[in-house]
């Protein structure tokens, strides 16, 4: 039944059908009975225009919506161009209320009447201190029109196009009324094991989406909506969790039996620093997971600077005292080679082969190199996603390191797992701190690390709020932090739609800093998207050695440039960027041991959620509050490095606004594995029978 394509439900028919399936992806019966309403209304009861001027008076919700029944008033046509506008009244026994429409105006005149009675229903608003309706609904008044009411009336979403073809969001609600009837419990049938339902208290299935729709009260709605979220979460979590274990029981992975020379030589004579407790806890997890004959998949994040570098190049020391290699693979050749230098530095008094591969390493060099990774010699070999070519073909890979993993695509990750017979071990690092709630929904598959504290000596960095009009004192304080031999990163936003525009802005920018900084008593580098690579490179190397005291950049310098000498991050229209890209701009300086200081620039006019993003910036430096704080901004789709598996395309479930909901379910899902990691038991039958029917709709992707 819910298979059958949307075109046989009666009020369909093939124009209708077309224009469901373009404008929202509805072409079946199932597609439409999960439409869900974005709210519900109240259309029982009646407003009177005194109570609405008294709830709008008196400071109530500016977002109220209210149902009023009067008689028309006569039309008016005010204004000109684009503030022309339709305006009309509804006069009830306690007043008048203002109906204003802003488009279709000669259709609303058309069809309405002046001087008959009307039910008007839409969201109330104060204009000249006069309550109105912009856009109202309208319908002739009738006694019984409410009489067969439904408590709760459903709203749904709806587009432009479709209104146009008489297809808004009331026809749309008119269409699943007339599907409703035609379903039976059998078209519905559980999906959760009937002890999950009876210990929740869960309604059924078929009622939640009967009630989701309309609902007879507020009370059938809720319970609706707890059921059906619960279940979205749930299986999500299901899916991950069962792969996981499955991973945990099945899959084969080489073996590092031995903590040996390498490891032990580079730990005890040439590590630069004591490690953390964290980093040490990490550590043994790695220990732990590469020991067993399994393959380990693991997640290992921490905030910019918290030594994540370290953690990779002792396990590849581990990798090489069990006589396999490694490879570490960076986004972006600036990175790789950051990378490459950092780990090549700390291994020169070692007995040990370390190569950089890069799509810009040719002829002989780039022969020798995958020689050399053919052959073994070459033990660990750091790089781009040139790594990944078929021409290098290692002896015997045991370690693939990814940096920063959301840059890659699945495909592109995968090609490393195919290198060696048996997969290598996984260990995927992003110096994006993942929020917890996130991280157990959309990582719920990887083994989960986290380095949550930072090595002895960094300081935090001190982080200051300043609007335009202060430029000048900004720039006086960063004469004085050159003049004690500082060195000052200066960024500019990318205008994503226009790389013209970006240089336009970061020229002009340049220009402006040069009056405050002239040479030659100052040097400037600048680095642009614009720039030939080899250009960007040595612009790059000057600042790095010194050559230059300030660097003017746009985001491009966000991964990649270590130079512990630079203490001062100003970031130009601060208000442009987003929670996390901030935080990792200002993980660039605070890396010497001088005092660092990040400086957000921003317009004096600045929208509420801006201002919250400068408010969270200057209070805290914890990677991981600022994430949690991003996401209850902007919500889980738009945080950088979540996956893009359609793990977290919730129709209903809000993984901020249903925490408890999400640890409710991941410890239902982790108890039902525990006791049935097969899902072979009779009880949870409707389960696996579910996940193998939405097998196909989800990407089983078996690397992070």
């Amino acid at each position: 039944m819910l298979s059958s394509p949307i075109v046989y439900l009666k009020g369909v028919g093939p124009q209708r059908a077309e224009l469901l399936q373009k404008e929202l992806n509805i072409f079946t019966f199932n597609d439409l009975l999960h439409h869900f309403p974005y709210r519900h209304v109240d259309k029982t009861k009646i407003t009177t225009v005194a109570e609405a001027e008294f709830m709008l008076h008196s400071g109530g919700k500016q977002d109220a919506y209210a149902q009023f029944v009067g008689v028309l008033g006569p039309f008016e046509v005010i204004g000109e161009k684009r503030a022309r506008r339709l305006v009309s009244y509804l006069k009830d026994k306690t007043g008048t209320i203002e109906l204003v429409w802003f488009s279709a105006i000669h259709l609303i005149q058309k069809i309405l009447r002046p001087g008959t009675p009307y039910i008007a229903y839409g969201r109330l608003s104060s204009f000249q201190n006069k309550v109105q309706i912009v856009h109202p609904e309208m319908e002739l008044w009738a006694p019984e029109k409410l009489a067969g009411k439904s408590y709760l009336e459903p709203i749904y979403p709806s587009t432009e196009k479709l209104k146009a073809k008489n297809l808004g969001g009331k026809q749309i609600g008119n269409l699943i009324q007339a599907l409703l009837p035609q379903l039976t419990p059998n078209d519905l049938p559980e999906n959760l094991p009937a002890n999950v339902i009876n210990n929740l208290k869960l309604i059924s299935r078929f009622e939640a989406y009967q009630y989701i729709h309309f609902p007879p009260s507020q009370q059938h709605y809720l319970a609706a909506l707890r059921r059906l979220k619960f279940e979205e979460i749930f299986m999500a979590q299901m899916r991950l969790n069962l792969l996981r274990s499955q991973r945990h029981r099945f899959s084969k992975g080489v073996v590092f039996e031995i903590v040996g020379h390498y490891f032990n030589t580079f730990y005890k004579n040439h590590l630069p620093f004591e490690l953390t407790g964290a980093q040490k806890r990490v550590l043994r997890e790695i220990r732990n997971d590469t020991a067993r004959g399994r393959q380990m998949n693991r997640l290992l994040q921490g905030d910019v600077g918290s030594g994540k570098t370290i953690v990779a190049l002792l396990s590849m020391l581990l990798a090489a005292d069990n006589n396999y290699q490694s490879v570490m693979m960076a986004p972006t050749e600036i990175l790789a080679r950051q990378h490459f230098q950092g780990i090549a530095d700390l291994l020169k008094d070692m007995d040990i082969r370390v190569a950089l591969l890069t799509g810009s390493v040719k002829g002989k060099e780039r022969k020798s190199i995958l020689q050399g990774v053919s052959d073994g010699s070459i033990q660990l070999l750091i790089g781009t996603h040139a790594v990944i070519e078929d021409a290098v073909q290692f002896k015997n890979l045991g370690l693939v390191i990814i940096d920063e993993q959301h840059r890659f695509g699945v495909a592109q990750r995968a090609r490393l797992w195919e290198k060696n017979e048996i997969p290598p071990h996984v260990l995927v690092m992003t110096a994006t701190p993942i929020p917890r709630t996130l991280a157990m929904t959309a990582y719920g598959d990887l083994d989960y690390s986290v380095i949550d504290e930072l090595p002895p000596g960094r300081q935090p960095v001190h982080t200051i709020h300043r609007y335009d009009h202060e430029r000048s004192l900004v720039m006086d304080f960063l004469k004085a932090e050159i003049a004690k031999g500082r060195q000052v990163y200066i960024i500019f936003p990318l205008i994503e739609e226009s790389s013209k525009l970006d240089y336009e802005n970061l020229m002009r920018g340049y220009e402006e800093i040069k009056t405050y900084f002239p040479e030659p008593q100052y040097w400037i580098s600048v680095v642009h998207g614009k720039q030939p690579a080899a250009q960007k490179e040595e612009n790059m190397r000057r600042f790095v050695v010194h050559d230059t005291q300030i660097m003017v950049s746009t985001t491009v310098i966000e991964v990649g440039v270590n130079v512990p000498n630079a203490t001062v991050m100003v970031i130009e229209s601060a208000e442009k960027f987003g929670l996390s890209q901030l935080h990792q701009l200002r993980g660039r300086v605070g890396r010497g041991s001088e005092k660092s200081y990040c400086i957000l620039l921003t317009s004096r006019k600045l929208s509420n959620d801006a201002r919250e993003r400068m408010k969270i910036m200057t209070a805290t430096t914890n990677g991981f509050e600022i994430a949690e704080k991003d996401l209850e901004l902007r919500g889980p789709g738009d945080i950088e490095g979540t996956r893009q598996s359609g793990m977290l395309n919730f129709k209903l479930a809000n993984i901020v606004n249903d925490r408890s909901m999400v640890d409710a379910a991941k410890k239902v899902c982790e108890d039902l594995l525990t006791d049935d990691p097969d899902l072979m038991k009779p009880e949870n039958e409707p389960l696996k029978l579910y996940l193998q029917s939405q097998k196909g709709k989800t990407i089983w992707s078996k690397i992070s």
